[in-house]
């Protein structure tokens, strides 16, 4: 049997491990310094509406607390003002009053109408008189039995009979037709601003009424019973919950690669979770306080735009004010 020479392993050089050993140090510096994505954090948002009352009053009623779902058009409290109250019933005497007066101008009372038939009655009599009278002092004067200022003052007397009888027709047909055209038009306009005081009394009247504008959580309530508010004062602040969005301020630097359709995965740390989103806004912000300046020098500012994404599902327990992160690749 021969015998097996032993294998003699080469030295590792120097240079090999100095140069493994600046690889691991290079990896790490880098691993280690490496930019990450930068997180942005916004909030929740949901559209709000401040309920006031237009009229003034007391508060007699409340029918809505702190905390409460409401739905449009639900009652959320009442009020009182007898001023108003008082009002309307002038404003409703009112266009009684101008009802009464278009309905006196469209008629004239049968009384009144006999009375003008009997003076046309008359003066048709007084006609056929005096023109009888002229008809025997003609035929007289013919046989010179009458002088002639006996027949001039008969036909006088027929003129004036007829003019009598003329005016008797007109204050008949006067009577029949009722009043002119303008006085009817005069009572017609007095009856619509009538009614137009009393729908305005009315709708002074309605605004006692406070009902909820859109459906949501009342996250306000700003009156108590028995309190004296005035026209405009807020009463309840509603907050639709269904609605919310997230809303971000981004520089415009960072808008690139985002635009209105894309989607965001956001994280909701209070509810410890992440909701896809789909950017529905992305809008500059005003001029105030909404600039940053790249160089102390100068050269160009970045400004400052309202990025807003909404929720492709519904998200329970979702409320405004929460935080909102979003990660960008730097």
């Amino acid at each position: 049997m021969s015998e097996k020479t032993p294998l003699t392993r080469k030295p590792v050089t120097p240079f090999l491990v100095i140069g493994v050993l600046a690889a691991l140090v290079a990896l790490s510096v880098w691993w280690v310094t490496r930019p990450g994505p930068l997180v942005i954090q916004g909030e929740v948002a949901a559209p709000r509406v401040d309920v006031s009352a237009r009229t003034s009053g007391r508060v007699t009623d409340v029918m809505a607390d702190l905390g409460a779902q409401v739905e449009q058009g639900q009652v959320l409290a009442e009020l009182s003002n007898p001023q108003l109250v008082t009002a309307h019933a002038a404003a409703t005497a009112g266009l009684d009053v101008a009802r009464a007066s278009e309905a006196a101008a469209g008629a004239t009372r049968p009384e009144v109408i006999r009375a003008r038939e009997a003076e046309f009655a008359a003066a048709q009599a007084d006609l056929r008189l005096a023109e009888e009278q002229a008809t025997r002092d003609t035929e007289l004067s013919q046989q010179g039995l009458r002088p002639q200022a006996a027949i001039d003052q008969s036909v006088r007397n027929v003129e004036t009979a007829a003019r009598r009888q003329e005016a008797a027709q007109a204050q008949l047909d006067l009577a029949r037709a009722g009043a002119s055209p303008e006085e009817r038009a005069v009572t017609a306009a007095q009856v619509a601003q009538a009614e137009a005081a009393l729908a305005q009394r009315q709708a002074d009247l309605d605004e006692l009424t406070i009902y909820a504008p859109l459906g949501g959580e009342i996250s306000a309530r700003l009156i108590e019973l028995g309190e004296n508010i005035g026209p405009g004062a807020p009463l309840f602040t509603i907050v639709d919950l269904d609605n919310a969005w997230f809303t971000f301020n981004l520089r415009e630097d960072l808008l690139a690669g985002l635009q209105v359709g894309d989607t965001l995965n956001v994280r909701v740390p209070a509810l410890n979770t992440e909701v896809e989103a789909q950017i529905t806004l992305i809008n500059v912000q005003g001029q105030f306080a909404s600039w940053r300046a790249t160089r102390a020098t100068g050269d160009f500012d970045l400004r400052s735009f309202e990025l807003r994404a909404q929720a492709m599902q519904p998200v329970d327990g979702l409320r405004p004010g929460m935080s909102a992160l979003i990660s960008l690749d730097r």
